[in-house]
């Protein structure tokens, strides 16, 4: 018995070094929504009851395994972000990554994570600054229409949909690659993950709130899936 103990014991502990080595950590079936905190004056934490309806939602209306429906969060820096396959960065105003921030989020996305940012209004500038510094190998793209991650749960024919006005203009949805595997998609002018707040938050109408939880479950089936 005592062997067949350690013989299992060493399995979990190499997975474990294997998973923070060479993947991400999936040793772990639940899914979760994270939110990444940064440094630079922006507003990382603002609307925690956003990833818990998203959650609600997901348990409702996918067969996913959601785990328990609360707001969680991770620092770049510690070594838990490799334990998320999906991170969200969100907020208004400034974020700023130090040049070892920049490294680890570059390796957290090699090893199969995936980081979905959705622009507040306030966060454009300083995003696009600090993703870039991310990928200096490569441009951000717009996603076609027909891409799978408008298709992929629900049908969204013509892209994003529009949840906030912000400037009037419409909706993008942007990403960048790495060995063809879409890793970081960001959201402009439409404020998808203010739609899954309490509808206190920002008043949004029950329609503006159901296009965007439906969008936010094509992200999320279209990362699990990829």
């Amino acid at each position: 018995m005592k062997k067949i103990f350690l013989v299992i014991l060493a399995f979990f502990v190499a997975a474990s070094v294997y998973s923070q080595n060479d993947g991400i950590n999936k040793l772990s079936s639940s899914f979760k929504i994270v939110r990444l905190k940064y440094s630079g004056g922006g507003d990382w934490y603002n609307d925690p009851s956003a990833e818990v309806n998203m959650m609600d939602y997901l348990k409702k209306n996918t067969v996913i395994d959601v785990d328990e429906s609360k707001f969680y969060s991770v620092d770049i820096n510690s070594d838990d972000i490799f334990n998320f396959p999906f991170i969200l960065i969100t907020g208004h105003g400034n974020i700023s990554f130090s040049d070892t921030e920049v490294k680890r989020l570059r390796q957290y996305l090699e090893r199969g994570g995936f980081l979905y940012a959705d622009d507040d209004y306030g966060m454009d500038k300083a995003f696009r600054r600090e993703i870039e510094k991310v990928f200096p190998d490569q441009k951000m793209q717009e996603l076609p229409f027909d891409h799978k991650i408008y298709n992929s749960h629900f049908s969204f024919p013509a892209g994003l949909p529009k949840i906030h006005e912000h400037d009037a203009k419409p909706p993008q949805g942007f990403g960048y690659y790495l060995n063809g595997r879409l890793c970081v998609y960001y959201t402009y002018e439409t404020n998808i993950s203010d739609g899954w707040a309490e509808p206190r938050e920002h008043d949004d109408p029950p329609e503006k709130r159901e296009e965007s939880f439906k969008m936010g479950t094509n992200i999320i089936v279209y990362v699990l899936n990829n």
